[in-house]
């Protein structure tokens, strides 16, 4: 599994790791025996939040990562309606309990709210200061509110930006990567397949991918995730509840497209225009 630098953590992590939205509502079973087997095949960077399942999927990756804390980058997330300095101090005390550990690898504000940044950021450095957590980020964060927490603390104490990336959702491209990658800060792409519309073999995105796919005997979806992970501070977590879905997730963390190959799939999957707006989910 190829790992690289994750912003300024000092860690090397995985290129591919594990999302847990939504995975409190599939078979526990499974999504446990999913989470482990990607921890056997290196998928070590776990990422969750204390929405995802109102708390249940904490608790989950609990389960799953039960005498293997030592082995995982685990990443959690505090709501915006709790990132005040005192707020976020308890949100994390709970995504502690929840997760039966006593600090987390990277904390982050799942996204702006009402909440003024710089209190947020006091709580991070203050839980950073007491060993709760090693690393602090944000998630879902625009250029602009990326140059306001750049006043608010040197930038590397900012970890990472988790943000909405697939083949059909680029827009990061326009302006968030270039200046994360200037910065050296991780950029973290979540529902790397999309939300259900992954193309079509059929389309002629899909069959690029398939193309592609063929000449490395690789699946299509291993094909994606390697093309979203292509520059240095890339980084994809898809979610997977099924152990064959994780290894087929696995297989992409080594696999290396040319350049020619990377340029098919920027023209088969335009970038577009910028929006107004940075996408989220």
């Amino acid at each position: 599994m190829q790992a690289r630098a994750f912003g300024a953590t000092g860690r090397q992590v995985p290129v591919i790791g594990q999302g847990t939205w939504n995975l409190e509502r599939d078979d526990e079973k499974s999504a446990v025996a999913a989470l482990r087997r990607g921890l056997d095949l290196g998928l070590t960077h776990i990422d969750t939040a204390e929405m995802y399942g109102r708390g249940a999927a904490e608790r989950l990756i609990a389960k799953a990562i039960e005498g293997r804390r030592h082995e995982v980058f685990l990443v959690s997330k505090v709501l915006p309606e709790n990132s005040s300095r005192a707020g976020t101090l308890r949100a994390c005390e709970r995504s502690l309990e929840r997760l039966a550990t006593d600090h987390l690898d990277l904390y982050l504000l799942h996204w702006r709210g009402a909440v003024p940044l710089e209190e947020t950021v006091s709580a991070f450095e203050q839980l950073r200061a007491d060993g709760k957590i090693r690393a602090w980020g944000v998630s879902n964060c625009d250029v602009e509110d990326l140059d306001e927490l750049a006043k608010l603390a040197p930038i590397e104490r900012v970890a990472c930006n988790q943000v909405l990336y697939h083949l059909e959702e680029r827009a990061i491209e326009h302006a968030v990567l270039p200046w994360c990658e200037r910065r050296g800060v991780a950029l973290v792409g979540y529902s790397p397949f999309g939300t259900g519309s992954f193309p079509s073999a059929r389309g002629r995105g899909g069959r690029v991918l398939q193309e592609v796919a063929d000449a490395h005997g690789a699946t299509p979806r291993q094909v994606a995730l390697a093309f979203l992970v292509r520059r240095p501070p890339l980084f994809a977590i898809p979610k997977a509840s099924d152990p064959r879905h994780v290894e087929d997730n696995a297989g992409a963390g080594e696999l290396r497209l040319t350049p020619e190959e990377i340029a098919r799939i920027e023209q088969a999957f335009p970038l577009g225009r910028r929006p107004r707006s940075l996408p989220t989910i």
